[in-house]
């Protein structure tokens, strides 16, 4: 375990990397006359983004998986009764061909030399694009109208960017670095609105919003700690900090924001409940991927597919393989339901479920990976699953991220260069 994990280090260092990566608008903005969340428990959420979600959902629905995927093979999906029908609503395109792409859009190199580890378009956005970089900084590019620029430069950090999140209304970007900060920007000036510091004065390397309440924010560090923050006030969440096994490198949410996972350096996945009325954190399951290989890069899904009510996990654990787990219980107990064949021994490596769930037979995933190619992976397909591969990148390609319509799909890579690709329109 450790010669492994030390080999990680090793070869993450060589190109600059801190050794580990990840990985809505403040709800009344951050001078809000709200309550502080640790003050109020009753805080559900911004105004607007309050969902009901029955706790018992992932248990009954797990349950009703179980029943049919006890006659069905492994790695099967669970068919709707309308199955059939969507299909002839979608016509006789396959899923290659619904992902074929016209060529590069156009390339972004503002951070060349330093490797990009994250990038995202904004939220049911098609042309507003974010980034961070090894040198300290993030961009906010736009695509349209044309030609595609940079925005705005977000400079502030004293170090490496590890990782950042836009809030749902997109008016705010989160962001940390190895400085040891997490850092608050308006993303349509450019400027800090807030500087926090972490308590245990070390790395920051991944963070994500609390989906139904964008006052707070997850952050993980160098230093095994998981911690709840409320951007508001900058302050921790009281019950709302737990310890891994390893450097926290990843997290995400479930749609309705009850369940977190995390990944760290050390191969594990754990899984918390998060307490929407306190904001506290309660650890529910483990799950060792493979001892000593770091978790690079977890997304959750509720659904797959229109043919697949399956909440399911994507994993990227430099294992040399994408990992697709179901989420078999409300308390995020995971089982491995397919693999797929990827390079990935050391570098942090992330990995998307496409945006919209399409009539067509089958359901994408698309990954990067370090033979500077990115993958689009069929799940349903039990042999020859690889539907696309775009290649055009100088360097293990780190990040990917699809446009709310998936007409534009972005990656970036070792050597700072941010390719947008074209979609073919049919």
């Amino acid at each position: 375990m450790e010669k492994k994990s030390s080999l990680f280090h090793a070869a993450t260092s060589a190109l600059g990397y801190p050794c580990v990566w990840n990985g809505c608008s403040l709800a009344a903005g951050l001078g809000s006359r709200r309550k502080d969340f640790e003050e109020d428990p009753r805080a559900q959420g911004a105004r607007g983004h309050r969902r009901s979600v029955s706790r018992g959902s992932y248990q009954l629905q797990a349950q009703m998986n179980r029943a049919v995927y006890d006659e069905r093979p492994p790695g099967s999906l669970v068919p709707t009764s309308v199955a059939e029908a969507s299909r002839a609503m979608a016509g006789d395109t396959t899923l290659s061909e619904n992902y074929a792409f016209a060529g590069m859009h156009h390339i972004f190199d503002q951070h060349v030399d330093s490797a990009v580890p994250r990038l995202q378009f904004a939220n049911d956005d098609k042309h507003l694009l974010a980034c961070c970089s090894l040198d300290g900084t993030l961009s906010i590019m736009t695509l349209s109208p044309p030609p595609p620029a940079v925005k705005v430069i977000l400079r502030g950090h004293a170090g490496p960017v590890t990782d950042f999140a836009w809030s749902l209304s997109n008016d705010i970007i989160v962001s940390t670095s190895q400085d040891g900060t997490l850092r608050i920007w308006n993303t349509e000036d450019g400027r800090c609105i807030r500087e926090v510091s972490d308590p245990e004065a070390s790395e920051l390397l991944c963070c994500t919003f609390q989906p139904m309440n964008n006052n707070l924010t997850v952050v993980g560090n160098s230093k095994h700690l998981l911690q709840v923050v409320n951007i508001s006030t900058g302050k921790k969440v009281k019950g709302g900090s737990s310890k891994l096994t390893g450097r926290v490198m990843s997290l995400s949410f479930d749609a309705p924001g009850r369940i977190l996972w995390a990944g760290d350096d050390r191969g594990s996945i754990f899984s918390f409940l998060f307490d929407m009325a306190t904001g506290k954190l309660t650890k529910a399951k483990r799950l060792v991927v493979t001892e000593g290989s770091p978790i690079s890069s977890i997304s959750a899904r509720s659904w797959i597919s229109r043919e697949a009510r399956d909440p399911s996990l994507l994993v990227n654990a430099c294992v040399n393989k994408l990992l697709l787990y179901r989420v078999v219980d409300n308390e995020g107990t995971l089982q491995l339901k397919r693999s797929f064949p990827i390079q990935h021994g050391s570098q942090p490596i992330h990995s998307i479920f496409c945006p919209l769930m399409s009539f067509r037979q089958g359901a994408c995933v698309v990954t990067g990976s370090e033979d500077a190619c990115v993958y689009f992976f069929d799940v349903e397909r039990n042999t020859k699953a690889i539907v696309n591969k775009l290649q055009g990148h100088s360097g293990p390609v780190l990040d990917v991220s699809f446009n709310c319509d998936e007409s534009l799909l972005a990656s970036s890579d070792a050597t700072g260069m941010v390719i947008i690709w074209r979609r073919e329109q049919k």
